[in-house]
């Protein structure tokens, strides 16, 4: 399982074609050559049968960390959501209960985008690529009714800062 909290010290599972396998991150001696970047990491004992290049051990933490920030955001969003729309009279005004019907969506495609992102849930690149561009669509439109609803600028706030933080997974995924 990941953990949507990074910590250096952490093994971290990865699912890949194949079994999957724990990578933990090198000791900063573990290098054949300190410092020399593009040289294998000393690969013996941890089940990889390739060694790992100082270049792909960047890409690897650089996906992680935009995976768990994207994770991050979504639960932040989610909470927002579901906090405002609480709030939100469900006999009010159209207006209103559109709002509340928009951020309880909201709500929930965040909390299922976190799942998807801090779980081993077996889905493919493509189906979590959909699962990301979703949540940003979702929550750029719940953006978009709270900015007219009185109050609900932080969720209005949290909304955007979950969108971009998808759009920042989603061209990693890209790279």
């Amino acid at each position: 399982m990941i953990n949507p909290c990074p910590d250096a010290s952490a093994t971290v599972t990865l699912r890949a074609a194949g079994p999957p396998r724990s990578i933990r991150p090198p000791p900063a001696s573990a290098s054949s050559t300190p410092g020399a970047r593009g040289q294998a990491f000393d690969t013996a004992g941890r089940g990889n049968s390739a060694p790992v290049t100082s270049a792909s051990q960047d890409e690897l933490y650089r996906f992680l960390e935009d995976r768990f920030a994207c994770a991050q955001a979504c639960t932040e969003c989610a909470r927002a959501c579901a906090l405002r729309a609480g709030f939100m009279d469900p006999d009010g005004t159209e207006a209103q209960d559109r709002a509340r019907r928009k951020g309880i969506m909201c709500a929930e495609v965040c909390d299922a985008t976190c799942r998807v992102l801090s779980e081993q849930t077996g889905l493919d690149e493509a189906g979590l690529r959909m699962q990301v561009e979703w949540c940003r669509t979702v929550c750029l439109e719940c953006a978009e009714v709270f900015d007219a609803c009185p109050g609900a600028e932080e969720a209005a706030k949290s909304c955007r800062r979950c969108a971009e933080a998808c759009t920042e997974f989603l061209a990693t995924l890209a790279a």
